[in-house]
């Protein structure tokens, strides 16, 4: 499918973490997957990696991405940049949802811990 209605597409969370997996292998993709996330505020993303470079646009909140034991503070119209296999953590630092767009050079996208193990995801990757 070419058009797809993103209000009509299925959500999944994980604690504090909305999904909603607008385009990856179960539309025909190869090399692409993209999820629209929403993290309320306090909230978090585990410690994880990917065996892929992500990026990640800021739609709206603010927050911080651990990476490389490093903080960088971001907020909205922000573009964060996550080499292949590199440990980060995104955090919600506001008041409001961090409303976040990831774009993954693979499909489906695994998600490990840092020390390896498997994330399984509620939703499709």
């Amino acid at each position: 499918m070419n058009v797809i209605q993103n209000s009509e597409l299925p959500r999944a969370a994980l604690p504090g973490i909305e999904n909603v997996t607008l385009a990856g292998s179960q539309n025909g993709l190869k090399q692409l997957s993209i999820w629209k996330n929403s993290i309320a505020s306090g909230g978090a993303t585990p410690p994880h990696r990917h065996d892929c470079e992500e990026v990640v646009l800021v739609v709206a909140g603010c927050g911080e991405l651990h990476l490389d034991g490093q903080v960088h503070r971001f907020g909205p119209d922000t573009t964060l940049i996550v080499p292949r296999n590199a440990p980060h953590q995104i955090l919600n630092v506001g008041d409001t949802a961090l409303e976040l767009i990831g774009v993954f050079s693979m499909t489906p996208v695994a998600v490990f811990f840092p020390d390896g193990q498997p994330i399984e995801l509620p939703w499709a990757s």
